[in-house]
């Protein structure tokens, strides 16, 4: 992904404290100079690897006919990659611009686990990545030179210009028969600019030039812009392949997690009371014969854990998948989740039809997690809840009023809440200003 910051131009907040306009800044300000130091080094820069791609390219291609010609071709490619890597760290210095390195070149297999150079030469030829570098390398060149030429000749020019009434008098002094710069001739009569109103007149318009020059070295960037961050960069499917692995990564971690908390949960908890039950009964067992009465009470005992026993498990079930969700949807679901919330909860859902069931279980863990921290952490007096779909999106909103703070980028429970809704192409979005109040925005692709 690339991302470009520093704008400025028509439209832009003039910076605190600054008494002149942008437009009026541009030109003195960093940027502008880095961005025209890039134009002049990308000159003699494309025309090396322009060099450099064609003289490889053809040399590999000429030697096809022989062995030699496959890895000089990838030599070529890998060496373009190289230049890649050099243009995108030109461009993150000067131009601001982030560009995120190609997917790399993967030459091993399930078959080859350790390939050799040949696999690795292979997988050069076979890569996309690899040929937009070379395409950049050879078409860079032409448009290098054009930005290079135009840049260079308005800001020198405008310079020039600018401050004419300060060397004006080079002309007259070191020159023979020539007052002061010369626009044209005609018929062996030139004519120049030496007049006050001439000389004040070019100053005019070196400024003029020098505001616009800004505008114009931002327009020919903007082209260097899109090729490295077109050719350069990963390509749209790699990015939606190096997101759909993590996306993959974050919903394997966050099953294994529950399947370690279903299993400490039955471990610490109905698995140990049943264990205890056993026991209980056995000794219940022994004194049915010598102490009926004693017995009697053991087995009223025994009967209450068994009662916590199924209590257990059937929240252990309800953390799982609760049946009402199955049965009746996310309405009544979320009604019996916000009645069990130790803050009193306003519960909205207005679907026209039920969603997937997967999408439909998200969106209730997603509301239960919520209303758990709104319980711990907000000291709310009152919540709501407001489900409803928008197009081709499940929204969720949950608001309380309680003392804000909460931060889904500092670690916390909404880290990972927005990671899980991050891996089905959800977007999880917090707004808690410090005093409250707190709302927390939901998106869920719909899939009916």
């Amino acid at each position: 992904m690339a991302t470009a910051y520093e704008p400025y131009g028509p439209g832009t907040e003039p910076r605190r404290g600054s008494l002149l306009p942008a437009a009026l800044r541009a030109p003195f300000e960093a940027r502008v100079w880095r961005e025209f130091l890039y134009l002049v080094l990308s000159f003699p820069l494309s025309l090396l690897t322009f060099c450099y791609a064609m003289t490889m390219l053809a040399l590999g291609v000429g030697l096809l006919v022989t062995f030699l010609g496959i890895p000089v071709l990838g030599v070529a490619l890998a060496g373009c990659r190289g230049i890649g890597a050099m243009e995108r760290a030109r461009a993150r210095s000067l131009l601001r611009l982030e560009v995120a390195d190609p997917e790399p070149v993967r030459s091993a297999t399930r078959r080859s686990p350790k390939p050799g150079p040949l696999a690795w030469v292979g997988a050069l030829l076979r890569s996309g990545a690899s040929w937009r570098h070379v395409l950049y390398s050879v078409i860079h060149l032409p448009w290098a030179i054009f930005a290079f030429v135009v840049s260079t000749v308005v800001w020198v020019n405008a310079w020039g210009f600018l401050t004419y009434p300060l060397w004006q008098w080079v002309f007259p002094t070191y020159t023979d028969n020539q007052p002061g710069l010369q626009l044209f001739e005609v018929d062996g009569r030139g004519f120049f600019l030496d007049s006050p109103l001439e000389i004040a007149a070019t100053s005019v318009v070196g400024a003029l030039l020098l505001v616009a020059t800004p505008f114009l070295i931002r327009g020919l960037t903007a082209v260097d812009r899109l090729m490295v961050s077109g050719l350069l960069g990963p390509s749209r499917l790699a990015e939606r392949v190096w997101e759909l692995e993590s996306d993959r990564g974050t919903v394997v971690d966050t099953a294994a997690a529950d399947l370690r908390r279903i299993e400490r949960d039955l471990h610490d908890g109905a698995q140990a009371r049943l264990v205890a039950l056993a026991m209980d009964l056995g000794l219940a067992k022994e004194k049915l014969q010598e102490d009926p009465e004693a017995g009697a009470r053991m087995v009223e005992e025994a009967h209450g854990e068994v009662k916590l026993a199924l209590q257990e498990l059937r929240d252990l079930a309800r953390g799982i998948h609760p049946a009402i969700l199955t049965d009746r949807g996310l309405g009544p679901s979320l009604s019996a989740l916000a009645a069990r919330c130790t803050v009193p909860v306003r519960v909205s859902v207005d679907l026209p039809e039920r969603p997937a069931a997967a999408i439909e279980g998200i969106a209730y863990f997603t509301v239960s997690e919520l209303l758990q921290n709104i319980s711990k952490h907000s000291g709310a007096r009152t919540a709501t809840v407001e489900v409803w779909r928008s197009d081709d999106r499940l929204m969720l909103q949950v608001r309380d009023d309680g003392r804000g703070g909460a931060d889904a980028r500092a670690g916390s429970g909404l880290a990972g809440l927005a990671e899980r809704l991050d891996a089905v192409d959800g977007l999880l979005v917090v707004h808690s200003p410090a005093g409250g109040p707190t709302s927390v925005t939901a998106e869920l692709p719909w899939r009916g």
